[in-house]
């Protein structure tokens, strides 16, 4: 596992069974498929003795953590380090005073970092390129955080944004977290419904959006899902509206402003000085499904985040002050927060940012950008990595990925042929990969390897410096080795969620009530002899589609919605690419007849109401569902039922 040998093309490896890399000297053995690091990497690797750290910060959590912040500048230092008084409602570096914008952006600029680069960004189409320094960066988030005072926004106030994947977002992101404001960013292939729902809940003054977008060569209209939305939420007093794709949209006089015009204002010129916070107060929300209809809130700060995001970047992905790293997430969801924006500024890093997806126009195009920009380090999802797999080893071969020297994926479990194929052919045999299992709520990595850490296709190895994790049974007792049962996370940790945001009950009984004194994660997992974690999935009611966290809940609204419906479930099953895929069962209202035309008008219905990543695979029509006799549907055995397995106990069916 070293960086590849130079070569214009790589030649296409013929078809074998996976080679182990030796072992190095005095590795632990381990059991089952073991991919070792080389010397190689364990030389270049800053943290070498990951063993070392981890039994430190087991024996003094506070001490790491404290040692991780220490590397950070704060306006004032804390009080306390962690206080946990109020259990669950943890708080870190109680008294200390900070902005996360500070040490992300302005601490640079006193450096030899200045001129560096902090920003890549390529067009969908490749013909567009911009780059932006730390200096220049500071220059168009001050510019972007002017225009937004200018809005009445004050600290504490929300501001929903919801744009593509273009520069922009990255400066609104950074330039509401240096005034104070709290910033609400909604994934961009979201509907009307979705996008009302998140503003309402939010509260947001002002909203930040695009004309369009660019996915797959078609224009996505933002500013028209905003306009729909907005009829619902007549507290937003502004948006500001950002040119890229040059479409004609509609204009409120006095409510929509365009960025462009106001960049040439005095407004947006002069000075404005990074807003001094306090290290609990609230830096995003960022909403995730939940079990129930209504998306959760979940709710991040300035201090806290700000050092999980940090310490986590720099020692799983060994970052270098070299390097070019490409996280290929989307802004809206927490990847994109925390590694595309704030995990690789906070570490100096130069990010890049790219419009457009993994195979358009043709399935080279990521390699090409590899390839054009000499990336180090790429974070991709495993669904991604299934997908590109279908087109065979030709299309990456044809490009040099010499530059590669670490691999990485997150959103979803990788199952052990994507990984070993794209350790094969990505990585040429050579290079090791960080798969890295988190959520929205912990705000980083929590179960992770660095690169110095041997590896078995699947898993995601061992938690974080200073976490602990259990699987335990619906008792809460712990379970032998190769036992599936519910992941626990045992340790606070700086990153962690601080509530549901406006819903502290919901907070406490969705995340802490099951296990006292242990965090919930709502994931099925199984440890194996060597302390490996191997996560399976969810175990709510949530599907996982592409990564993305949708709630079967939200699903069957969106049914339900439709005129012709009267009842609708939804379950996850397995797919191919997308890890699962959306499949719903639909009875239909009296005097309504199933058609093949109905269904596939349903499964649009779901997309408008949604979002084109909730179309479900299938809709299927019945003529009753399988409830408790309390009327709640039983879906395990839809489950069962659609794959032709054992049902189960079914006494508590209704009759």
């Amino acid at each position: 596992m070293a960086t590849k040998t130079k070569s214009k093309v790589a030649k296409p490896v013929r078809r074998a069974s996976p080679p182990k890399a030796r072992p190095v000297a005095k590795a632990r053995k381990l059991s089952g498929e073991v991919y070792y690091p080389s010397k190689k990497v364990i030389e270049q690797a800053r943290l070498k003795d990951w063993d070392k750290l981890a039994k430190s910060a087991k024996k003094d959590l506070r001490g790491f953590w404290e040692a991780e912040a220490n590397e950070l500048e704060w306006f004032g230092k804390w009080k306390k380090v962690l206080d946990d008084s109020k259990k669950p409602f943890y708080k870190w570096f109680t008294g200390a005073k900070v902005n996360i914008v500070h040490n992300a952006v302005d601490r640079h600029l006193k450096s030899y970092r200045k001129n560096k680069l902090a920003l890549i960004w390529e067009s969908e189409d490749g013909k567009d390129h911009r780059s932006f320094s730390y200096f220049g960066l500071n220059r168009q988030v001050v510019r972007m955080a002017n225009v937004i005072k200018s809005m009445g926004v004050k600290k504490g106030d929300r501001v929903t944004i919801y744009m593509g994947r273009i520069p922009e977002i990255v400066f609104a992101m950074l330039a509401c977290a240096k005034i104070g404001a709290i910033h609400s960013v909604v994934f961009g292939g979201f509907s009307v419904d979705s996008l009302a729902g998140r503003i309402e809940d939010s509260k947001s003054k002002l909203v930040i959006t695009c004309d369009g977008s660019f996915q797959n060569g078609k224009i996505v209209q933002l500013k028209s899902i905003v306009d729909d939305s907005l009829k619902r939420c007549p507290a937003v007093e502004n948006v500001i509206v950002v040119k890229r794709v040059g479409n004609e949209v509609n204009m409120e006089t006095g409510r929509d402003h365009w960025y462009h015009e106001l960049l040439e204002t005095p407004i947006a010129d002069g000075k404005c000085e990074t807003v001094q916070m306090d290290a609990e107060d609230p830096l995003f929300i960022l909403y995730t499904s939940g079990s129930t209809g209504k998306p959760k809130a979940i709710l991040h700060t300035h201090g806290g985040y700000m050092v999980g995001t940090y310490s986590t970047l720099k020692y799983v992905f060994d970052i270098q002050d070299d390097d070019r790293w490409w996280c290929t997430a989307d802004p809206g969801w927490i990847t994109g927060h925390s590694y595309i924006v704030y995990g690789p500024m906070l570490n100096g890093a130069t990010s890049f940012l790219f419009e457009g997806g993994p195979s358009y126009p043709e399935p080279n195009r990521w390699w090409q950008v590899i390839e054009r920009y000499g990336i180090t380090i790429f974070y991709t999802a495993p669904t991604a990595i299934r997908g590109l797999m279908r087109f065979g080893d030709s299309w990456p071969s044809k490009h040099d990925l010499s530059s590669l020297r670490l691999l990485g994926t997150v959103g979803e479990p990788i199952n052990p042929e994507a990984w070993r194929w794209y350790h094969r052919v990505i990585g040429g045999e050579k290079l090791p990969i960080m798969d890295t299992w988190w959520q929205t709520e912990t705000g980083a990595f929590m179960i992770t390897p660095t690169p110095v850490v041997p590896l078995k296709p699947g898993s995601g190895t061992r938690p974080f410096f200073g976490q602990e994790a259990e699987i335990v049974d619906e008792q809460g007792k712990t379970v032998g080795d190769d036992t599936e049962g519910y992941l626990v996370l045992k340790n606070p940790w700086p990153a962690m969620l601080r509530t549901i945001y406006g819903d502290d009950e919901r907070y406490v009984t969705q995340y802490w009530s099951k296990y006292p004194g242990k965090y919930t994660t709502g994931d099925s997992a199984k440890r194996d002899k060597d302390g490996y974690f191997w996560i399976i999935g969810r175990v709510d009611d949530v599907i996982k589609v592409s990564g993305h966290r949708l709630g079967t809940a939200e699903v069957e609204s969106a049914l339900v919605s439709h005129p012709a419906v009267a009842e609708a479930a939804a379950i996850g099953l397995p797919h191919e690419i997308k890890g699962q895929g959306i499949y719903t069962f639909v009875l239909l209202r009296a005097g309504k007849v199933a058609s093949a035309e109905l269904a596939e008008e349903l499964r649009q219905h779901v997309a408008t109401h949604i979002g084109p990543i909730a179309r479900p695979e299938e809709v299927r029509f019945v003529d009753k569902l399988p409830k408790t006799r309390s009327g709640k549907i039983m879906r395990r055995v839809l489950k069962a039922r659609a794959q032709g397995l054992p049902e189960g106990d079914i006494s508590t069916l209704e009759e």
